[in-house]
């Protein structure tokens, strides 16, 4: 690639496309019946999971966009993936405040289940975009992204054990919390590497 990145679309790029296109609607869906799952189970670990799932689906539309752009624009688009999941994170951390101040009853198969599925999602996407992970700044944090739910995933299902098995809510609140912590952290990581790219051109 050249210094300045305006370079045209290398033969990658139908490769990257069809990658996030998959990834996209993969966590799209997934956010939708997360919402619905988490909402109906009473679960903050779930619903933290779903906006997690939601916030990469903007990652990856965003990082559609940016094939072929330049290396300016391919940094502002990881700003602003970053930037987003660093929202969501904190919105996550208040939700899960409110909740353990107000009460919630989490149901743990539902919590299980939705949580099961998701990870099903969150591994496929992880393999397809291994070939990327070292790639530009814009798809490094879909794989940033994509590591932090699998994560995630794996949280609930803890917390969904752990429920069923106490029968407290404090386990899914725990998880919740985590979560939001996770993505806050991994956000400002993609903000700092984002920050650390010459921008030339």
């Amino acid at each position: 690639m050249s210094d300045c990145g305006c370079h045209p679309e290398s033969t990658q790029d139908p490769a990257q496309r069809r990658t996030l296109w998959i990834a996209l609607l993969l966590n799209a869906a997934m956010a939708v019946i997360g919402f619905v799952a988490g909402w109906f189970a009473q679960s903050t670990g779930v619903l933290a999971d779903a906006l997690d799932m939601l916030s990469d689906a903007a990652a990856y539309a965003i990082g559609l966009v940016a094939i072929g752009r330049s290396a300016t624009f391919k940094m502002r688009a990881a700003q602003l993936s970053g930037g987003v999941l660093l929202v969501l994170g904190l919105v996550v951390v208040f939700e899960t405040v409110r909740r353990g101040v107000y009460g919630s009853e989490p149901t743990s198969g539902v919590m299980f289940a939705a949580a099961l599925l998701s990870l099903a999602v969150n591994l496929t996407v992880l393999r397809l975009l291994r070939p990327f992970q070292q790639g530009e700044v814009h798809l490094r944090a879909t794989w940033i992204f994509t590591r932090a739910d699998v994560v995630a995933n794996l949280g609930v299902i803890a917390s969904a054990v752990l429920v069923w098995m106490t029968g407290s809510r404090f386990p899914d609140l725990i998880v919740g919390a985590a979560i939001g912590a996770y993505v806050v952290r991994e956000a400002v990581e993609i903000l700092r590497e984002a920050r650390a790219q010459p921008v030339r051109g």
